[in-house]
């Protein structure tokens, strides 16, 4: 399910950071963080290289729901686990590919079972209007 209009997913699928930012129990946005974002497909997903414990991932987990900028897109969308591990693969080649510039252990760091198990789809949030 996507509901990214094509402009907006090679946009940010171009972007070399997003900015990301879960939303509290109150509805106010927590303090955006810089990550990386890669496209696969028709799909946006990001990863915390720390894991499930890392403070911007924890965000996302508490209302599913936040905001994204990249590319000159600036975005309310919800959060969804990516669990597949098939997948996941898929999402690591595409990783690999976009940020191949950098140091292999920087690029390795976002590839580990940890950053698995804690991929995020991103979808846009009028997609549940």
């Amino acid at each position: 399910m996507t509901n990214w209009t094509s402009d907006e997913l090679g946009r940010i699928g171009k972007a070399e950071e997003l900015e990301i930012a879960g939303r509290q129990a109150d509805g106010a946005l927590r303090k955006s963080v810089t990550i990386w974002v890669v496209r696969v497909g028709d799909e946006l997903y990001v990863r915390s290289y720390k894991g499930r414990g890392s403070g911007w991932f924890r965000g996302t987990q508490l209302s599913k729901q936040g905001h994204v900028q990249a590319g000159g897109v600036d975005k309310d969308v919800a959060f969804f686990e990516e669990t597949d591990p098939g997948l996941n693969y898929k999402i690591d080649a595409a990783y690999r590919v976009k940020y191949r510039r950098y140091e292999a252990s920087i690029v390795d760091s976002i590839l580990t079972p940890e950053a698995h198990a804690a991929t995020i789809r991103l979808v846009p949030a009028q997609a549940f209007l």
